[in-house]
Formats: structure tokens, sequence, C-alpha cells
């Protein structure tokens, strides 16, 4: 089994194995271009998109800057917007439902490192996948660890640090993120 096959199957593999390496390389280069392209050149920024991310619905729009790992296992579902500076690191799975709203400063995780330092520096680790449901909003600078489910209709305060599963329609806020309330029928007025 590839250090890459491991990975994807949620195993412990080494991360600078040079497939891996090769992977994150192209992803880098990519997202380069994508960031160092003028935002007036909407027709070239969706075309390295999509050489980055090939998996993704219509209507999809990630402003600038944008760094993802590998590209490759992200999912993007319709309407998705990613503001500023979103962080995707998939090396495990990241799939996001239909209109997603991301905040700028956010961050999706999928890597997890030993606490033993003997392996951590020998480069283990596990990818554990991200999953996002839809409607769901993010404010500014929130981080989602690895391994965590968020459900639809879901609202992320600011600055929140996501470690456990989110259930559907709720509003969600704080380090650690837990649930604050319920997403009730009035805050269709607000």
């Amino acid at each position: 089994m590839t250090e890459r096959e491991k990975a994807l199957a949620g195993l412990e593999f080494i991360r600078g194995d040079k497939d891996l390496k090769k992977q994150r390389d192209r992803a880098e280069l990519l997202c380069f271009k994508y960031n160092s392209t003028s935002p007036d050149r909407r027709d070239v920024k969706e075309e390295i998109l999509a050489q980055l991310i090939p998996d993704r619905e219509e209507g999809c729009y990630i402003k600038s800057p944008f760094i993802c790992e590998y590209g490759e296992y992200i999912h993007l579902g319709k309407n998705f917007f990613a503001n500023y500076n979103c962080k995707l690191i998939d090396g495990g799975k990241i799939s996001f439902g239909d209109n997603v709203l991301i905040g700028p400063d956010c961050t999706f995780v999928t890597a997890v490192h030993p606490t033993d330092p003997e392996r951590r520096l020998a480069g283990y680790q596990i990818f554990k996948p991200v999953t996002v449901g839809d409607n769901v909003w993010f404010g500014a600078g929130v981080t989602v660890c690895p391994g965590v489910t968020i459900g639809d209709n879901c609202v992320i305060g600011a600055g929140s640090v996501v470690v456990k599963n989110i259930p559907r329609n709720t509003f969600a806020a704080g380090n650690p993120c837990r649930v604050i309330r319920s997403v009730l029928p009035q805050d269709k007025n607000e």
C-alpha cells in the first residue's frame, strides 16, 4: 500500500513521501498562480481553480489569498463562497454542501500529528475528514479541526475553534466551540 493510499484510507502514513510531495508542490504552484492573478481576470482565475479543485459545483468563488494543500480532496457545493485568506488543509477529504459562506481568515484542517515527538519528527500523520452541510455560515477567524462534521443550516461564530461535531440547525461559538442555541424561525427577520 502506498503512502497516498494509506492517507486516503485514514491510516497512519509518512508525509515525506515523494508522490505526496509532488501533489503538494503542484497545489502550491496553482495557489500561487490563483493568488497572483488580477481579480478582474475571473476567467483566468476560474481556469486555475478548475485545475486546483476539480470537484466543485456551479457558482463557487474564492477570494485571494487562498491556500490549499492538495486541492483534489476538496468538494465545493453550489454557491460556495470563501472570503480572504481561506486555508483548506486537505490531505483528507474536506466536503462543503451547497450555499456555504466562509468569512475571512478561516482554516479547515484534516491532518493529525502524533503527540509522541519521535513519531511526529519522523513525519507520521493521519488525515481525518471535515464535512460541512448545506447553508452553513462561518464568521471570521474560525478554525475547524480534523474529523469534525457540521450539520445543515448552522452558524459558527467568529473566532470559534471547532473540535467536535455541531448538530444541524444550531448557532455555535467559542473556543472550544459549543452549541449556543438552535437557529429559530424568528432568525429570518434578523
